[in-house]
């Protein structure tokens, strides 16, 4: 089995509702994401993917929607201060409602199989400061 695993960092920021502690307040991270994904087979020039493949697919889903912008719980009240972003914030799902960063990894790893139907993704980690992460994986 052979594996393959590209970096993206990204800036945003969020605020975990519900929590007692500083991550109740609107607050920032410069986040990175490493995600891994494996192959039994070659392709004709030799790679599991290119490279370039995952940074257009995962990395351009990630500029576009995460990076610079406001990570927020779907009952946000910030949300109804639509005129405070320049861009739309990200609102997470109803199934993992709080910006944490167990709930961006499990939605990142959701989002790199679609995007990547020909391999089977392996790990996403996510970094949200450099001595914080998890992993999801299957």
């Amino acid at each position: 089995m052979l594996t393959v695993t590209r970096s993206f960092a990204f800036d945003a920021a969020h605020r975990v509702l519900g929590h007692q502690g500083k991550c109740r307040h609107l607050h920032g991270h410069r986040y990175l994401a490493e995600v891994t994904v494996e192959s039994l087979e070659l392709n004709a020039l030799g790679m599991v993917i290119d490279f370039s493949i995952l940074k257009e697919r995962v990395g351009g889903w990630i500029d576009e929607h995460w990076d610079h912008n406001f990570l927020a719980h779907p009952s946000d009240p910030l949300l109804e201060q639509q005129h405070l972003f320049e861009k739309p914030p990200y609102t997470m799902s109803e199934d993992y409602p709080n910006p944490t960063a167990e709930n961006l990894a499990r939605m990142l790893f959701g989002l790199c199989r679609t995007v990547l139907p020909e391999l089977k993704v392996v790990n996403v980690r996510l970094y949200e400061t450099p001595n914080c992460w998890t992993d999801f994986h299957d």
